[in-house]
């Protein structure tokens, strides 16, 4: 999630079995309310992590354009997009594990990404025309537009999930296309296939792992380090300020674009690729396990994803972030505040409200019902699953218990 100037619980509480994203409603991965549709309470710590990572999603829009020429600014703008879209896509592919093609998903697919992408794709060349004067701003649903990419790519990652639940080893596989991305210009801007692509691996990796997962890097001992790891990130990234190009933070461009050498393309996606996830792993070791005064707006951040962008884009039409002052320290501190409260206010329930025609329209009249029978068949073949599931683990801990106490 780029401010680029081009146009496109507890530590012992166990963590949800992936949710089904069919039935996500705010954030296209997580159910809108207290409980998902299957009875399962949302996980506190996956709420507050996708706020944490919205609110330094917009922070780092709004200082795109002040950060100017300060060399701690733009280290610090580097650290924070070195983990705070990877955090997010991670978290959004945990949550696609049980994707398929049934038809109720693809539903949710077409209506809580498909139609926002195209309402937005829409809307901020719109936005353009008339806040900036500029009439003359195209409408294209090929070429995303500023934030809309994270929709177009979703929508592919999405569709592609069974595909890398049924290879033998998705992550390398998702590595390599990532690496063939970085040195092929060719590709275009067409839907923004070199985000889609270089992006792939952290959403293959979310696909891959298990709840346990997020359990190490919650570690005492891991919270611990995840400081120090962080003010070494950002000596490095001021060391690097002069010597990379922020580009390769944005994941939209081909080395050669980049001016690179084309073996720096591959180079460059396996060397982020590490940084990216120590930092995310540190991240994740900070989010709050329990319930917190912002863990119900982990539900709203796709429409914080979204809407915060016209502010941001109002702010470069009509010069709000020219005066000098907003680069000094207090200036930075005062729009970084001003970031995260507005982030937040758009990710709260009465926003939600207003826009959910546009973020969760239900859309029943476009698609056809489900015929009772197999509807039926479906949900009681899922609840069969599921007893069967918590049949054979009750079987496996009875064994153990019955292990050790002939021990």
């Amino acid at each position: 999630m780029t401010n680029s100037p081009r146009p496109n619980g507890n530590r012992g509480r166990p963590l949800p079995p992936a949710s089904s994203p069919g039935t996500g409603a705010s954030t296209t991965d997580m159910p809108r309310s207290g409980a998902s549709g299957s009875g399962k309470r949302r996980d506190a710590f996956f709420d507050n992590a996708k706020y944490l990572a919205i609110v330094l999603v917009a922070i780092g829009h709004f200082w795109e354009p002040i950060k100017g020429d300060s060399r701690f600014m733009e280290a610090a703008y580097t650290v924070v997009y070195a983990f705070h879209m990877p955090a997010f896509i991670i978290v959004s592919g945990f949550f696609s594990r049980s994707f398929d093609m049934r038809p109720d998903r693809l539903r949710r697919l077409v209506t809580g990404v498909a139609v926002p992408y195209i309402i937005f794709e829409t809307a901020y060349p719109l936005f353009k025309r008339v806040v900036d004067s500029d009439p003359q701003q195209e409408i294209s649903l090929l070429d995303p537009w500023y934030l809309t990419w994270f929709l177009c790519a979703l929508f592919v990652w999405r569709l592609t999930t069974p595909i890398w639940k049924a290879v033998r080893h998705p992550l390398p596989l998702a590595l390599g296309l990532a690496m063939l991305a970085s040195v092929s210009p060719q590709i275009g801007d067409d839907l923004d296939l070199q985000r889609v692509l270089q992006f792939l691996p952290y959403f293959v990796l979310g696909l891959c792992m298990r709840p346990e997962h997020f359990h190490l890097v919650r570690r005492r001992s891991v919270r611990i380090l995840s400081a120090p790891v962080f003010v070494s990130a950002l000596a490095l990234a001021w060391w690097a300020e002069p010597r990379m190009t922020t580009g390769w933070l944005y994941h939209r461009d081909s080395a050669q674009e980049l001016g690179a050498p084309w073996w720096a393309g591959p180079v460059m996606v396996l060397v982020l690729f590490g940084c990216s996830l120590l930092l995310t792993a540190c991240f994740f070791a900070w989010v709050p396990g329990r319930h917190m005064w912002f863990t119900a707006l982990g539900a709203g951040t796709l429409y914080g994803y979204l809407l915060h962008g016209f502010v941001v884009k109002a702010g470069d039409y009509q010069g709000w972030f020219e005066p000098s002052v907003l680069r000094e320290p207090v200036g930075v501190a005062a729009v970084t505040v001003c970031a995260a409260v507005l982030v937040t206010f758009l990710c709260s329930r009465p926003v939600q409200r207003v826009f959910r025609f546009a973020m969760e329209p239900r859309m029943e009249w476009a698609f056809r019902r489900d015929a009772p029978g197999p509807a039926r068949e479906r949900e009681q073949g899922e609840k069969r699953a599921e007893q069967e599931a918590g049949g054979t683990r009750e079987s496996r801990e009875g064994r153990e218990a019955q292990e050790q106490v002939s021990a």
